[in-house]
C-alpha cells in the first residue's frame, strides 16, 4: 500500500494532470493521493497559493476583490475544460473561492490560514473528479473527515498524537481516497496550517497513520543530488540516504523536501521515495532507516547561506563553572535561538542564523557579554556560510575530514571553523559567503570527481 504526494509543479495544468492519472492508474498499490494546489505553468505563471494570498491581504484591506477571485476561478476553470470535466465541479470550486470573502476578518486568527488552505483544498476536489471520470474510482476526503487534528498555531500546526488512530480508519475504504495537503483541522473545527510546503508533512502524516509501505513524494527533479545542480554540473542523483542523513542535508539547504515531513514517516518506520512526476520510471531517491546497498563515505554536500557567528574569549573560560549557561541565558533572555557552538579552552563561538538578530539585539549581546559574562573579547561577524559534507559511512572511513581540508586549501577556501557532531553523520565547515560555491565545487571534486560548472 502506497502513499503518493503530488506537488504544484505536478498539479499546474491538464497536461500535469494527464500523467498523475497514469502514475495512479499504473499502480494499484497508490491509494492515497496527498495533493498540493496548482503550481506555475510557466516562469512568468503565479502559484495559485501566492494568488490565494493577495485575495487574502485585499480583503482585510476592505477592497474590491473581484479580480482576485475571477483570476483564481479561472485558474481552476482552465484545467477543468481543458479536461472536460462537469461543469458542476467548478461551480462547487467558485462557491468556495467567493465564500472566503464572507468570512469575519475581526477576532478571526485562522483567517489567513482558511485563504491559503483553499488551494490545495479546491484542487483535491477537481483532482477526485477527474480521476472518477476516468476510470479510476476515487473519493475527495477533507482533513476533518480524515483525521488531521492539529493544534491551534496558525501557520505552525501540530498533528496530535490521537488523530493517527483516526487515520487508520481510512485503510477501510475501497476508493483512491484523494486528500488536501498543507492543512488539518482545530479541535474547534479551524482550518490550521502547516508551515509553507507543508503538503509534504500531510503526506508523511498519512503515510504513517495508514501504516503505509512507501510514501511516495512526487516532484519535478529526478530524485536528490549529492549536490545543487545550480553549482555543479550534471551531479549524480543519490539512490538511496537514510533519515539522519536526508535531515542533515536538509538543514545545509537541500529544499526538495519539507524537513518537518521527515519525522511522522520516520517514526512510523515509513520508507519515502522521491520520484519525478514528468519521468515515473526513474527509480529516484530513497529515504530509509538503515542503507541496504553499499555506498560512498559522503553521499551528498550542501551549502547554506545567512549565518553569523558571535565570537568570545576569556582567559580561563574552561575553568569557570557555569559560563555556557550563562552566555546562552543571554540569548534566551533575548528571544534567540542558535545552531553550533564551536569552543576552544579559551574561546567560545556560537552561530545563528542572520534572521535571529537585529542591529539592537547585538548591541545587547556585546554588552551582556562584556557586563554580565566578563568576557575579554567579543565581536559578531557576518556573511557566513555552512558548508556540510554527510554520509553514515564516514565514522567507519578514514582520511574523509583529511580530503576536505586539503581541497579546500589547495582553493584557497579559508575554513572560518569546523566541527563534526557525536553521531558522525557529517561534518560542517564554515566558510565566507563569497566563497560557499567555490567551496562545494572543491569538495564535490575531491569526493566525486565530476566535471563542474566554472
Amino acid at each position: 500500500m502506497k502513499v503518493v504526494k503530488f506537488g504544484g509543479s505536478s498539479l499546474a495544468s491538464a497536461t500535469q494532470l494527464q500523467k498523475v492519472l497514469n502514475i495512479v492508474k499504473s499502480d494499484k498499490e497508490r491509494q492515497f493521493v496527498v495533493v498540493s494546489a496548482p503550481g506555475k505553468r510557466n516562469d512568468s505563471d503565479t502559484k495559485v497559493t501566492d494568488a490565494l494570498i493577495k485575495y487574502y491581504r485585499a480583503y482585510i484591506a476592505g477592497d474590491d476583490v473581484s479580480l482576485q477571485q475571477k483570476w483564481i476561478i479561472n485558474r481552476y476553470a482552465d484545467i477543468v475544460a481543458e479536461l472536460g470535466l462537469k461543469q458542476t465541479i467548478l461551480d462547487r470550486i467558485s462557491k468556495n473561492i467567493v465564500s472566503l470573502a464572507t468570512l469575519p476578518i475581526e477576532e478571526n486568527e485562522f483567517l489567513y490560514d482558511t485563504f491559503l488552505a483553499a488551494g490545495e483544498d479546491n484542487n483535491a476536489k477537481l483532482i477526485a473528479a477527474f480521476f472518477n471520470q476516468n476510470g479510476v474510482p476515487a473519493r475527495y476526503v477533507h482533513p476533518r473527515e480524515a483525521g488531521l487534528f492539529v493544534s491551534s498555531e496558525p501557520g505552525n500546526a501540530r498533528i496530535l498524537p490521537y488523530s493517527y488512530d483516526k487515520i487508520e480508519e481510512l485503510n477501510n475504504s475501497e476508493e483512491v481516497l484523494v486528500i488536501p495537503g498543507f492543512f488539518g483541522v482545530t479541535r474547534d473545527g479551524q482550518i490550521c496550517t502547516f508551515s509553507r510546503g507543508g503538503s509534504d508533512i500531510t503526506g508523511s502524516i498519512i503515510a504513517a497513520g495508514v501504516k503505509a509501505d512507501i510514501y511516495e513524494n512526487f516532484t519535478d527533479v529526478d530524485g536528490i543530488f549529492a549536490a545543487h545542480p545550480g553549482i555543479i554540473h550534471k551531479p549524480h542523483s543519490i539512490p538511496e540516504l537514510t533519515y539522519r542523513e536526508m535531515r542533515e542535508l536538509a538543514y545545509a539547504g537541500f529544499t526538495v523536501l519539507h524537513d518537518e515531513a521527515l519525522l511522522p514517516a520516520y517514526r512510523g518506520k515509513i520508507p519515502l521515495v522521491i520520484k519525478n512526476t514528468n519521468n515515473p520510471e526513474h527509480p529516484g531517491t530513497q529515504i530509509v532507516h538503515k542503507h541496504s546497498k553499499e555506498h560512498l563515505p559522503v553521499v551528498g554536500i550542501a551549502g547554506d547561506a545567512g549565518f553569523v557567528s558571535i565570537n568570545m574569549s576569556k582567559y580561563l573560560m574552561n575553568r569557570e563553572i557555569g559560563f555556557g549557561r550563562q552566555v546562552l541565558q543571554i540569548l534566551e533572555d533575548l528571544n534567540i535561538g542558535w545552531e553550533h557552538m564551536p569552543t576552544g579552552i579559551d574561546d567560545l563561538s556560537i552561530i545563528l542564523r542572520e534572521r535571529e538578530l537585529t542591529p539592537i539585539k547585538e548591541e545587547e549581546i556585546l554588552r551582556q557579554l562584556i557586563q554580565k559574562a566578563e568576557v575579554d573579547h567579543a565581536e559578531i561577524e557576518h556573511d557566513l556560510s555552512i558548508i556540510m559534507i554527510v554520509g553514515e559511512k564516514m565514522k567507519s572511513h578514514i582520511g574523509v575530514t583529511a580530503t576536505a581540508t586539503k581541497a579546500l586549501s589547495e582553493n584557497n577556501i579559508n575554513i572560518q571553523m569546523m566541527s563534526q557532531g557525536s553521531s558522525e553523520v557529517s561534518i560542517m565547515f564554515v566558510v565566507n559567503k563569497e566563497q560557499e560555491k567555490a567551496a562545494i565545487r572543491a569538495l564535490y571534486k575531491a569526493f566525486f570527481k565530476p566535471q563542474t560548472k566554472e
